[in-house]
């Protein structure tokens, strides 16, 4: 099941979580506004799709996914996040196709086969990846697809956060998060019976960098994402696969 210190820490977080999570400032919103979109065009979601979103939190990506018209179905497990995300308003006229409601991602209650796409952001590192990987497939549909997007472990600033407490502590790093190589994440999904599998590193745009330098920043991180070896400590990792 989900860890215990994750719901509590949802508790401590919830009134500042979008703080936590870096997506409130200017440079920040410009990078969920991206990740949202390569999320998308990654899992192919259409206004036909049925979508599981793992993790939605107060429904930032929710708000974003929703204006698809896809089917969405938001899940979470912490219930002061659910309420912020609720209240949170979706973009009409398709408001009515979100639906939120509790789930432990380890260990979910939906049918086999239930979705044409399972999507999440900042989520599979929280959990135990391998057990949440298989939940994934098994929801998904022959054909279906996944996306997410995740921490870089290769990143300097990530591995810093991870392996030093004190810096957790202050960054609001939950106990037991971590992040991933892109590599061993490939494997995992490979083994998992996944096919076209695929986690790319991409995104230089830090959150604290100011509004009127995010353009230039952007520009310069779009050529380094096609540089060889430096690509590889961009702050997050694209993941995406097909369920056979």
């Amino acid at each position: 099941m989900v860890r215990p210190g994750e719901i509590e820490h949802a508790k401590v977080i919830f009134d500042r979580g979008e703080d936590v999570w870096h997506w409130g400032t200017n440079a920040g919103r410009q990078r969920a506004q991206r990740r949202a979109k390569m999320l998308i065009e990654a899992a192919g979601i259409g206004s036909q799709s049925r979508v599981l979103e793992l993790g939605c939190g107060t429904g930032i990506f929710t708000s974003l996914l929703a204006q698809t018209g896809s089917d969405i179905v938001a899940v979470d497990i912490s219930p002061v996040l659910l309420d912020q995300a609720v209240a949170k308003p979706i973009v009409k006229p398709i408001e009515w196709r979100v639906t939120f409601r509790i789930e432990d991602a380890e260990r979910m209650t939906f049918e086999d086969a239930s979705f044409d796409v399972v999507v999440g952001s900042s989520i599979l590192h929280h959990l135990d990846v391998e057990q949440a990987i298989g939940e994934i497939y098994r929801v998904l549909r022959a054909g279906g697809r996944m996306a997410f997007g995740e921490p870089n472990m290769m990143n300097p600033q990530i591995v810093v956060e991870r392996s030093t407490p004190a810096i957790r502590r202050r960054m609001g790093v939950s106990p037991k998060e971590t992040a991933f190589f892109r590599w061993k994440l490939s494997s995992l999904l490979c083994d998992a019976g996944f096919s076209d599998v695929c986690v790319k590193p991409h995104d230089f745009l830090h959150p604290a960098v100011p509004g009127p330098l995010v353009p230039f920043v952007q520009r310069v991180g779009a050529i380094l994402e096609r540089v060889p070896l430096v690509r590889e400590i961009a702050g997050s990792l694209l993941i995406s696969a097909r369920r056979p």
